[in-house]
């Protein structure tokens, strides 16, 4: 599975640093080696590098200790500025001031990489030919060849595995438990709620409205009451505009990864386009259905030990109909059946 090219860790690690900074489909994607390294090594440290805005993500896990935030998509738009390499001296200081026994940088980006380096410890990484950027592999201390034909989720983990010198044969568990929630309950009684995830970074991973349309309305008559989340205001006006069109939706106002994450345990059924969103949604275990348009789920789709299903793929996306059988099933087999 792997190959060592460097000396492996010399006894098992009592501190480790995980480097996984973005993006937010990819951090939730790493929450099972933070989850198979503390049932490896009871009583393990472990502090997680992440990018500012996802720090939200490995706070879920109680594996983690402590998450250490980075910036660096808000610095390369201030470069030069004092302010941004007074923050660069900070992050360096707090790096420095850990003695971490490996520091594990399953990114495999320069930008990882050089991460990495900045933290004192045995750097650990996938090798010049399984990594994303080959170039990161000349930053770690010991490198690992891993295929590239399988999930990320999977891939992390071996990653891991083969670092620390165990089986990657474990159940897949992903050590999160969401806050709890104040959010509302449906205003219908009886209704159970769907979260619908109708925006991503991308036009091309978008989901027709009409389609979400059709979707909703007949998804209604179970009946399911609809949460359409929302980030920025262009996503905020979808999700408005659907919600007008759908009975019983709510387009709520932004709201934190950690608000989110209660929302979704709350939630019956999660249906989403191509973002990190719908990927938290089925590590959290609740039945999650995944639309695809402009990408294929095969590696990145979504993963997790409930219920969850990947629809479409590059240029071939699904129907409503296709949609609506899926998520009609899904919810007979979690015990909520529709009207007759």
């Amino acid at each position: 599975m792997s190959r060592v090219t460097s000396p492996a860790l010399p006894a098992p690690p009592q501190r480790i640093l995980l480097v996984k900074t973005s993006s937010l489909g990819d951090v939730v994607h790493n929450l099972p080696v933070a989850a198979d390294l503390a049932r490896h090594f009871p009583g393990v440290a472990i502090d997680w590098c992440v990018e500012e805005n996802f720090v939200d993500i490995p706070r879920l896990s109680g594996a983690v200790r402590e998450t250490i935030p980075v910036a660096l998509r808000r610095w390369r738009r201030s470069l030069y500025s004092p302010d941004t390499w007074r923050e660069i001296r900070e992050l360096r200081r707090r790096l420095q001031a850990n003695t971490y026994d490996a520091v594990l940088d399953t990114q495999g980006l320069i930008k990882s990489a050089v991460l990495a380096r900045l933290a004192p410890g045995l750097r650990l990484g996938y090798s010049h030919e399984a990594a994303r950027e080959p170039w990161a592999a000349r930053f770690y201390d010991a490198t690992f060849t891993l295929p590239k034909n399988v999930h990320a989720v999977e891939r992390n983990r071996w990653l891991a595995a083969a670092a620390f010198g165990y089986e990657p044969g474990d159940p897949l568990d992903y050590g999160i438990a969401p806050p709890a929630s104040s959010f509302p309950p449906p205003q219908t009684p009886g209704s159970a709620t769907a979260v619908l995830f109708t925006a991503t970074s991308r036009d091309d991973k978008l989901w027709p409205e009409e389609h979400w349309t059709a979707l909703g309305r007949a998804l209604a008559e179970i009946p399911l009451a609809f949460v359409l989340p929302s980030g920025n205001p262009r996503e905020r006006e979808r999700a408005e505009r659907l919600a007008q069109a759908l009975p019983e939706a709510v387009a709520p106002p932004p709201l934190r990864l950690s608000e989110l994450a209660a929302l979704l345990a709350q939630a019956r059924l999660v249906i989403g386009v191509d973002t990190g969103l719908t990927h938290l949604a089925a590590a959290l275990a609740v039945p999650t259905i995944a639309l695809y348009t402009a990408t294929d789920p095969g590696l990145t789709g979504v993963y997790g030990v409930g219920p969850h299903l990947n629809l479409g793929g590059k240029n071939t996306p699904p129907e409503p109909e296709i949609v609506l059988a899926a998520a009609r099933k899904m919810l007979a087999e979690s015990g909520l059946e529709a009207r007759s």
